[in-house]
């Protein structure tokens, strides 16, 4: 079996964050088993064009949103649907 890639590995660990819950960034990179790639998986969340993979559930360390492709009152709002 083919080994996945980190950006398959960090969609993966996305598309598993349950609604209502959030997971910071560098959560996710810890989780795709490259802990200092946070930035890294900003930068494929940014560029996630699967609409099964909730990106408005990765959020910034601090608990602050973060971007979402420039419709940051957008992810607040998905997240506030979703009992965040």
């Amino acid at each position: 079996m083919e080994e996945l890639n980190f950006t398959e590995k960090v969609l993966l660990v996305v598309q598993n964050i349950p609604k209502g819950e959030t997971k910071s960034y560098s959560e996710v990179a810890q989780l795709a088993g490259s802990p200092r790639a946070a930035r890294a998986v900003g930068n494929i969340m940014k560029h996630n064009v699967y609409p099964h993979i909730p990106c408005h559930r990765v959020i910034k360390a601090d608990g602050s949103l973060g971007g979402y492709n420039g419709l940051q009152g957008k992810k607040e709002a998905l997240l506030r649907e979703e009992g965040w």
